[in-house]
């Protein structure tokens, strides 16, 4: 954010002195700042934000934590070979492994933490061939899958007027302000809430970053902004851009849904939570021009077509009311997968995001690459910013 001369001529910030100053408090903030404190835990680490914990798309999303990225795994492989492919499944599934080892997820019932698969639905006979085909290149690379038949949807989840689908095995689901609460009680840092920063200053050897009411000096800074990185610094306009996601979510019914679920090529997706309340997001397809940008508005066209999805495809909600609907600002990277690395510019400087929608299962390994980055260490290719 730039900063007007009427604010620079305030002299009454309060200056910090710190080693690492992380901008964002979100997923990929908090896992930055735990995997910088284990490799070095005499580091003076303080994270900013312009809100509050988790405000941004940690705390707006569905909480789904899953294997793989924003496309099913045959266009992956279309997309960046199978190697590679098979590298971010990996990645993904690494990602679970070590928020369960490192945070115990599973030893901690108030996370809401549950590890029962992900369904990807086709309403469509030609999208169910597509999952089956994907199943099988799946099964060859042993990731665990199902295939589910349209009788069994309908037995297992509730849902009605899908042809099939298969099921992931290895997916899971969390209440996402719950897991960046765990991860900050786990992390010795200090945490600055409604700071926005506007400028990041070099000077000498130091950083200084100027915050709401604070000004921050020190030898690092790390921008983990997702969607907002654009706003931080413009070497992100071309390569992380803001899309804004909705969700709704309808008063509980008897819990009947096996686990969470996609549909409709991963554009839509719904879960029933462990009150059984139905959240159900997606749908950005409708205003694709819309919804990009900073607002986080809910849009009436897009809202209806989740109310009507819940009347034709999942019937035992039929009668229940609208309770919450909110939206979210992701960051969609320019190939779909996350991005680390240090400014072209400014070699103190480093960066995270882009994870186009899949921040909880990819964000917890790709804060432990960024420490690694930071520490001189070779990180994964595909991962690294420099493929821009």
């Amino acid at each position: 954010m730039s900063l007007s001369y009427w604010s620079e001529s305030l002299k009454d910030k309060k200056e910090i002195q710190c080693d690492v100053c992380i901008v964002g408090a979100g997923i990929s903030g908090l896992s930055t700042a735990y995997w910088l404190k284990k490799k070095d835990p005499q580091l003076n680490i303080y994270v900013v934000d312009k809100s509050t914990l988790g405000d941004g798309a940690t705390g707006r999303n569905a909480g789904f934590v899953t294997c793989g990225s924003v496309e099913h795994f045959n266009r992956m492989v279309g997309k960046h070979g199978e190697k590679q492919a098979l590298d971010i499944w990996r990645f993904a599934e690494e990602n679970k492994n070590l928020l369960e080892a490192e945070l115990k997820l599973s030893e901690d019932s108030s996370l809401e933490y549950e590890q029962k698969g992900a369904f990807s639905l086709a309403a469509q006979e030609n999208e169910f061939e597509e999952l089956k085909n994907v199943s099988e290149f799946m099964m060859k690379h042993k990731i665990p899958v199902e295939v589910l038949d349209e009788t069994a949807v309908s037995s297992r989840l509730g849902a009605q007027g899908f042809k099939g689908g298969i099921l992931y095995k290895k997916d899971a689901a969390i209440n996402p302000i719950k897991l960046l609460k765990k991860i900050r009680a786990n992390t010795e840092i200090s945490l600055l809430e409604n700071q926005e920063v506007k400028e990041v200053k070099e000077e000498g050897s130091e950083r200084l970053v100027i915050a709401k009411d604070y000004s921050l000096r020190c030898s690092l800074v790390v921008f983990c902004a997702n969607g907002y990185s654009s706003a931080l610094n413009n070497y992100f306009e071309d390569k992380i851009f803001p899309t804004r996601g909705q969700i709704m979510v309808m008063s509980p019914q008897r819990k009947f849904m096996e686990g969470p679920c996609y549909a409709n090529f991963y554009l839509d997706y719904f879960r029933q939570l462990q009150d059984g309340s139905l959240l159900i997001g997606g749908f950005r397809q409708l205003e694709a021009d819309t919804e990009k940008g900073f607002s986080d508005h809910t849009s009436e066209k897009i809202q209806s077509a989740l109310h009507d999805f819940v009347i034709k495809h999942l019937p035992e909600f039929k009668n229940s009311q609208i309770t919450h609907r909110w939206s979210g600002v992701m960051g969609f990277s320019v190939d779909g997968e996350p991005m680390i690395g240090s400014l072209p510019t400014d070699p103190q400087i480093f960066y995270c995001g882009g994870f186009t929608g899949h921040g909880l299962g990819m964000a917890f390994h790709t804060g432990l690459q960024l420490s690694r980055l930071i520490f001189g260490e070779e990180i994964p290719d595909w991962i690294s910013g420099k493929r821009f």
